[in-house]
């Protein structure tokens, strides 16, 4: 697994505080005292020599206009080094949230072109009519594999298709096989681009933005962020006419040029957020920008047949622990009422639940 510096500041030694940088100071005086005033400097690799330099130097007295001097020079050092690590501006519990990036965020990286075959391999056999999405999925992770890349990074991408055919569950598996976290963002409930970017201090409600909170909780620079029903979040406006719509707040965020250098709102500071695996779902691409399609790979998703219904209803009738007989009768059920109504994979769901509720159940004599 490689890290990269995913945070665009610098962190001190932690084990160097205030206190420690004045004692150094402190003992660096005493040593140009001690030589002033005609002490023999240590021998350098001589031990016995050594403890005669320190009790020498512990005999030298400091007043306490010099050690208020130390200090002084002590706290101007700590607002340099502050200034300068890009974080000087946070208050003292955010440079805290933000200190677990000091040795930088993992990526996760595809490990070979068979490891690749496997991950498609499995997630085909589970939704075969998702084949669109896991063909291209293949496809890119083989890529990824032969140019080396330290981490894998599925481009920006569009699922459209009609409710109820597994988008979403599609990129729960393909993260669960990759072994990446997954973060989930829902367009209908949550609409302006906050939840995506972050906002700015002085809304009572000012967070950083979910995908960046994703990152910090796990510390993996390459994520799954799924956003469902794209298309249905509106851009609401503020009192003095700014909006912060979704699809806006994402632009920045899925071309990778500005996703690596992306600042975020919050915390004032700049991110690499070109790692991240976007996955966007729709029912329609009705109201969706010419310049947010074209950052996106679109594919046009048809619903899964009636023979791909009936597999899925056996498959998960077996995997909840419903008997034989039951799943045989489910899948008969469903062969007739799939001929006569347009069924999607909610409505095979809530029949398993229903089977499965009844078999539960107690016996009636």
């Amino acid at each position: 697994m490689t890290k990269i510096k995913f945070i665009d500041a610098s962190f001190a030694d932690p084990n160097e505080d205030e206190f420690v940088l004045k004692r150094r100071f402190e003992w660096h005086l005493r040593k140009l005292r001690a030589l002033r005033d005609g002490v023999s400097p240590q021998v350098s690799g001589d031990f016995e020599d050594q403890l005669r330099w320190n009790k020498n130097l512990a005999a030298v007295t400091l007043a306490e206009k010099d050690r208020a001097k130390a200090i002084r020079r002590a706290r101007c050092v700590m607002r340099a080094r502050n200034k300068v690590s890009g974080l000087g501006h946070l208050a003292k519990e955010d440079r805290r949230r933000l200190e677990v990036l000091r040795d930088g965020a993992d990526l996760v990286r595809v490990g070979s072109e068979h490891r690749a075959d496997e991950i498609a391999a499995a997630i085909h056999a589970e939704m075969p009519w998702m084949a669109a999405a896991t063909d291209l999925l293949w496809k890119v992770m083989r890529r990824s594999v032969r140019r080396g890349e330290a981490g894998f990074r599925l481009p920006p991408m569009l699922l459209n298709g009609p409710p109820g055919i597994g988008k979403s569950v599609w990129s729960r598996e393909f993260g669960r096989h990759l072994g990446v976290p997954r973060c989930g963002i829902e367009g209908t409930a949550e609409q302006a681009s906050f939840v995506v970017n972050g906002s700015q201090r002085g809304w009572s409600t000012a967070l950083p933005g979910r995908p960046l909170q994703t990152i910090l909780q796990s510390l993996c620079a390459n994520p799954i962020v799924v956003i469902d029903e794209v298309e249905k979040a509106g851009t609401p406006t503020s009192s003095k006419g700014q909006t912060y719509g979704l699809t806006e707040g994402l632009l920045p965020l899925l071309e990778p040029s500005s996703a690596a250098a992306w600042r975020c709102p919050y915390y004032q500071v700049g991110f690499d957020m070109s790692c991240i695996s976007w996955i966007l779902t729709s029912n329609s691409l009705r109201g969706l920008t010419a310049p947010f399609l074209s950052r996106l790979e679109v594919l046009l998703l048809e619903p899964p047949s009636r023979e791909h219904l009936i597999y899925f209803a056996a498959r998960e009738g077996r995997r909840r622990g419903l008997s034989d007989p039951s799943v045989e009768a489910i899948r008969e059920v469903l062969g007739e009422v799939a001929r006569r109504h347009v069924l999607n994979l909610r409505h095979v769901s809530r029949m398993i639940a229903r089977a499965e509720a009844l078999s539960s159940g107690p016996r009636l004599h």
